[in-house]
């Protein structure tokens, strides 16, 4: 059965139920026990403390309530994946503004939290597509945000929370059509101050060498090898490239021609096209090796599988096992996306290359989609800045305490007027950390939505790993 003949929504009447049950778990919680969501997976990287208590029941919210193919909208659950969330747009050839990189992330932890991929230059983060949505705050009430005139303190204070002022669990975000593949060209760069400045002029102009570019990401594999990769919308028949078996997406960006490299993939592909390896982090588990992929099942070949594998490693230690077996220390686990100005990318990279054996680097750029300020994420609106990610390990520094060079990369990142993620373990004092994320607002969210405390405020959860 294809898409066009699934029916791939929930439904009000269903939606009801799953709310219900929800607000029904979270009443049954006893006060001062932590709350949390139960759900299977994850895309956090950072360490929370253990509970027995039985987490908030969010069976009935994984599905699209609806869609609105005319009016380009669709009504989806918070705790929906972005996997099935795309296979129901797509039937109606239409696409969320922005689809972060991984299957599982959910459309209410890319609201809550942060989410980008290729399409932010032109379309900013997710939240920025959300028209309204309802949330489970911490009083046990769902209420229903938006920008104008219900709880607009909540709408623009909602992003970045992290569950600390409740949990979403309806969201009405905007959609645009897209074609039947995507059109890609993988242009090459020498010199780190000169892709930079490339990839500023292709945000302004929306357009390279007299083509349209409707996605715009990159890769830096060494101070002087990295990449552009333009892509955009296309509905011109002919073959596809599929990167989701043996081929490995990332490898075929690499090449050293004077001209841009051309590439197609189906749209569907295109939006998974990192999950498949995680990026290139899979090669951490031999899956790049031509050997074990030959054997590796196609239906593993996916982020969420790789996510397990990690949280087996954390709960048994077996990579620093291993390096103790080799007399290695263990190893500082360094999992960041950070947001740095376009004006002090290049500086940031060269100054990371130097001092962090980490390759390779994702670039992804952003500008806000209009003026409106996000209360616990300040963006400057007009600004262009970089999505620069890194995700693996490098020798821990006994000297330097634990989280050393986590800790000077957030000074780095501070320094040329940037922000973080905090998706993965963060390191600040508390001072430094309210003076980037909205201290001066967030304590008033809190006591509006959350007056009795019962969910952990931002820092705690960040940082203190509540």
């Amino acid at each position: 059965m294809s898409l066009l003949d699934r029916d791939l929504t929930t439904g009000a009447a269903a939606h009801r139920a799953g709310v219900d049950r929800l607000v029904a778990s979270y009443r049954a919680i006893p006060l001062g026990a932590p709350v949390r969501l139960a759900k299977r997976t994850s895309n956090l990287f950072r360490a929370r403390a253990a509970t027995d208590v039985t987490g908030l029941d969010t069976s009935g919210l994984t599905g699209v309530v609806d869609i609105d193919p005319e009016g380009r909208t669709a009504d989806v659950q918070g705790m929906c994946t972005y996997e099935d969330l795309v296979d129901a747009t797509l039937a109606h050839g239409l696409s969320p503004l922005v689809v972060p990189q991984l299957r599982t992330i959910t459309l209410g932890g890319a609201v809550t939290g942060l989410g980008i991929e290729s399409s932010s230059f032109r379309n900013g983060l997710p939240h920025e597509s959300v028209l309204e949505m309802d949330v489970l705050t911490g009083t046990g009430e769902v209420v229903t945000a938006d920008p104008t005139s219900r709880h607009t303190d909540l709408f623009r204070g909602f992003p970045n929370s992290y569950g600390t002022l409740g949990y979403a669990t309806r969201l009405r975000i905007a959609l645009e059509p897209v074609g039947r593949t995507v059109s890609l060209r993988h242009v090459r760069f020498h010199d780190l101050d000169a892709l930079v400045t490339a990839l500023g002029e292709i945000v302004a102009a929306g357009e390279y060498e007299g083509e349209t570019v409707d996605y715009l990401d990159g890769v830096v594999f060494g101070a002087d090898e990295s990449y552009l990769t333009l892509g955009a919308r296309s509905d011109e028949p002919g073959p596809t490239s599929d990167y989701t078996g043996q081929g490995i997406f990332y490898r075929s960006i690499q090449h050293d021609r004077p001209r841009p490299v051309r590439d197609t993939l189906s749209t569907l592909d295109y939006l998974w096209r990192w999950d498949t390896d995680w990026f290139w982090c899979s090669r951490a588990f031999g899956a790049q090796n031509p050997l074990v992929r030959r054997v590796w099942p196609r239906r593993w070949l996916r982020s969420s599988v790789y996510w397990k594998l990690v949280a087996l490693d954390r709960r048994f230690d077996v990579a620093d096992r291993l390096e103790a077996r080799r007399g290695r220390p263990p190893r500082e686990r360094v999992v960041q996306d950070v947001e740095i100005p376009l004006s002090t990318t290049a500086e940031f990279l060269r100054w990371f290359l130097r001092e962090v054996p980490i390759e390779p680097i994702w670039l992804c750029p952003l500008r806000l989609r209009d003026d409106r300020s996000w209360t616990l994420y300040p963006l400057e609106p007009g600004e262009t800045y970089v999505n620069v990610g890194f995700w693996s390990t490098v020798p821990a520094d006994p000297a330097g305490g634990p989280g050393a060079t986590n800790r000077r990369i957030e000074d780095e990142v501070g320094a040329l007027g940037g922000h973080k993620s905090l998706y993965s373990e963060a390191f600040y004092d508390e001072e430094t950390f309210w003076r980037h994320y909205g201290g001066a607002d967030y304590p008033a969210l809190k006591e509006r939505y959350d007056p009795d405390h019962r969910l952990p405020d931002l820092y705690a959860k960040a940082v203190r790993g509540a």
